[in-house]
């Protein structure tokens, strides 16, 4: 297992570096990466602005279903953000996005775990509010179905994931979707749990894993390769200067058992993360905790994005 670098649109890995009122602009900003070229592109861009995006591909399209958005424009000089249901598809070949049916009432979210399962995409936790003084935590569970372009129910039993996750990793695997980490309310409440849900028996609940993550966070990313999910980076870490963690954990799916890895050459947070074959892409992230003031060189920043770009590869 290694970590490979894939491409840094900084000259030598510079950062790119927020002001306080800038950290918190939303965009409608789409860029694609093409993996056999390592170019990438700015495509049409979202019909709205958001963050904390629910994003999955399926078949071909890229399904945008709810976020967090600003509570108001021009958006004010802290955080402030609410969800919304806005849903969308991105069609590649048209290069166009296309509205299709909100989320349900009383489910949108933002910063939610989401799995794709055949036609189906499952979104699990997030939340419905961000701002400097509150931020919360959902244990909804919803289905979109990406023939219909409709959103289906969830047997009740499997509706709610045991406790609220936001800011959590995670993925469908087989036909188990697993939520992994993440926070409970507030940014320092993270968690280390893994909770899995089976797909094609639903009737059988949630399930809490006897195997804990070593490291309890929230900000985390990461992606499944073979029988093993791997977990990086995360925010809320006491014991750095940045507040970012650097640690790369590995969850065997089969024994439900951690392994520490190397810890990641560029630590971040609040990326997200893609397996393809048996390597993971990890675009972006921040290098600094969010609205943490740090001073470097006399200047204050509260916080620190970067256009960093790597994957981490995976040896059978």
């Amino acid at each position: 297992m290694k970590q490979i670098f894939e491409g840094d649109s900084r000259k030598a890995g510079e950062p790119l570096w927020w002001n306080f009122q800038e950290r918190i602009v939303s965009t409608n900003l789409v860029q694609l990466y093409d993996i056999p070229s390592g170019i990438w592109r700015t495509v049409a861009p979202l019909p709205i602005a958001v963050n904390h995006p629910n994003a999955a591909a399926v078949n071909g399209r890229i399904y945008l279903l709810g976020g967090l958005v600003n509570t108001q424009e021009p958006p004010t000089a802290e955080a402030d953000w609410i969800a919304t249901g806005k849903s969308y598809v991105y069609d590649l070949e048209a290069n166009n996005w296309t509205e299709v049916a909100s989320m349900p009432n009383g489910t949108e979210r933002g910063s939610s775990v989401v799995g794709v399962y055949g036609e189906m995409i499952y979104i699990a936790g997030g939340m419905t509010v961000l701002n400097l003084n509150y931020q919360d935590a959902s244990t909804t569970v919803t289905a979109f179905n990406t023939t219909s372009l409709q959103w289906q129910r969830v047997p009740s039993i499997a509706a709610n994931i045991p406790e609220g996750r936001q800011h959590a990793a995670g993925t469908v695997v087989g036909d188990i979707l697993y939520v992994i980490g993440g926070r409970w309310y507030e940014r320092t409440n993270v968690r280390d749990t893994v909770f899995s849900l089976n797909l094609r028996n639903q009737s059988t609940g949630w399930q809490t894993s006897p195997g804990h993550m070593p490291t309890a966070r929230g900000g985390v990313t990461g992606g499944a390769v073979g029988g093993s999910f791997f977990a990086f980076g995360g925010e809320c870490n006491p014991n750095a200067t940045n507040g970012v963690f650097p640690q790369a954990e590995t969850y065997d799916l089969e024994s439900r058992e951690w392994t520490r890895l190397n810890n990641m050459q560029v630590p971040r947070h609040g990326t997200a993360a893609v397996a393809v074959g048996n390597r993971i892409y990890i675009p972006g992230g921040g290098l600094q905790q969010d609205g943490v003031p740090i001073e470097r060189n006399g200047v204050v920043s509260f916080g620190q994005a970067t256009a960093h770009f790597d994957a981490y590869e995976v040896g059978f």
